[in-house]
């Protein structure tokens, strides 16, 4: 036998005996928890019913609206179900999971019209942001910002179902693939474009109105989280009314700060106290220095201001 062969047995005894200490991490019991595979694998379907002519099952040569959404409604339905009744059975008991797990399931999916609405506004204000978009076709294919906010609004309905733990999964699955990290229990209203997108974070407590316009690595966050858990359920997270362009970089942190309608923050500002509406808010230039540098195969360092004819 080789030595590896002789020591895996010992130390499988020996995490074995580790996974006895009662700690959380020492769970064994998998089958209790949601599947998270499962759940991300239900985000892909829940899109095709978002967007049903964006996507299709290629299994079937014959597209038939009414029987592909049945399909898929009775798919993502039966397994919403299993997932919700399993986080909620902790506090609620296995029998009134069961009854609470069906109702959220039925609640949701007569949310989607709903959902589908508000949709349409930030597809509508993806295409009129970006002069760099030639088609809603391409924003619906290709835009990270756009996939983030519909599984965000998809995961907020469960949110406000009450669902623990699965909307998060569903974000973070998105945050994963974006760059774009909202919280499913922040508040955003329609006609909400992100731009680029990589790098925001959009808090639990954030309140966002109509037609505001993000750009990438924004973040909309707590002032502080150091009193950890004693702060939930707190306002931790800012207001930002309608109309607000804010620009990349920008921090804007605390629930008490209330961004005024019609504002624009500029690029790599931080902002923690609020702003009056119709206000435009910027860091001052700051200062660029030059200096000639001999680059190789020069006969002769030129500054480089001089060739721009900058002063």
């Amino acid at each position: 036998m080789t030595p590896i062969e002789q020591s895996v047995e010992s130390i499988v005894d020996s995490i074995l005996l580790d996974y006895r200490q009662g700690r959380a991490i020492d769970r064994l019991n998998p089958i209790d928890q949601p599947d998270k595979e499962l759940i991300i694998d239900m985000i892909g379907k829940l899109l095709r019913i978002m967007y049903p002519g964006y996507s299709r099952d290629k299994r079937y040569r014959i597209y038939n609206a009414r029987h592909n959404l049945s399909m898929l409604i009775e798919d993502v339905m039966y397994n919403l179900n299993k997932q919700v009744d399993l986080v909620l059975r902790p506090t609620l008991g296995q029998e009134q999971a069961e009854a609470r797990a069906q109702e959220v399931c039925l609640d949701f999916f007569r949310q989607i019209p709903a959902v589908r609405a508000v949709a349409q506004t930030d597809v509508e204000a993806f295409f009129e942001g970006d002069p760099a978009a030639f088609s809603v076709e391409e924003i619906i294919f290709c835009y990270p910002g756009l996939f983030a906010v519909t599984v965000y609004r998809l995961a907020h309905v469960l949110y406000t179902l009450g669902v623990p733990m699965i909307p998060r999964i569903m974000t973070e699955h998105a945050h994963s693939v974006t760059g774009i990290d909202i919280n499913p229990g922040a508040t955003i209203g329609k006609y909400f474009f992100i731009d680029h997108g990589t790098g925001i974070v959009i808090g639990e407590t954030t309140v966002i109105g109509d037609r505001v316009k993000l750009y990438q690595g924004v973040t909309l966050g707590a002032l502080t989280t150091r009193g950890g858990q004693s702060l939930r359920g707190q306002r931790r997270h800012p207001t930002i009314e309608d109309n607000v362009t804010i620009y990349a970089g920008a921090s804007i942190l605390g629930g008490g700060t209330v961004i005024g309608r019609d504002s624009v923050i500029g690029s790599n500002v931080f902002i923690t106290h609020s702003i009056p509406p119709c206000t435009t808010v910027s860091v001052k230039s700051q200062e660029l220095q030059f200096k000639p540098r001999t680059c190789s195969g020069c006969v002769k360092a030129e500054p480089f201001w001089e060739e721009q004819g900058a002063h």
